[in-house]
């Protein structure tokens, strides 16, 4: 894994992981979701552990985002990525009205630099809220 935490010493492959993630977050947090959906493949598997939710494909995360009460903000605080380009952690900070926090994010790609994975671990398990079951499929 290398880190490329601000850019510095990133090869082609990281670099194009990182450009990848922040594209990913940046549409998301501008809920831009036609950029936020160019982001992702279409077999796209999302893990959330602390509710032992997943979401599998690309149109059911992509409603799943655009559902999602309330507004989370995220910025990437570090980038760590694989060199061939198919695997990133990332660590954010992320604010939900006043409360702050941080959260780890687990992403990998297809050979096009698309978004096959994604598990994100925000800090405290919870119980899913009613109105996305539609979407989710529990474990």
């Amino acid at each position: 894994m290398t880190e490329t935490a601000g850019g510095a010493g990133a090869t082609g492959a990281t670099a194009g992981v990182r450009a990848a993630v922040e594209a990913y977050r940046a549409a998301a947090d501008a809920r831009d979701w036609e950029a936020f959906a160019a982001t992702l493949a279409d077999d796209l598997v999302y893990d959330l552990p602390q509710s032992r939710e997943r979401i599998l494909g690309k149109e059911r995360y992509l409603r799943f985002n655009q559902e999602c009460p309330g507004h989370r903000r995220v910025r990437i605080e570090r980038i760590v990525a694989d060199g061939e380009g198919r695997q990133a952690a990332v660590r954010t900070l992320f604010t939900v009205g006043a409360e702050e926090g941080h959260a780890v994010h687990f992403f990998t790609f297809d050979a096009a630099g698309r978004i096959t994975g994604v598990t994100d671990f925000w800090p405290e398990p919870y119980e899913p809220p009613a109105g996305r079951g539609h979407l989710v499929e529990r474990y």
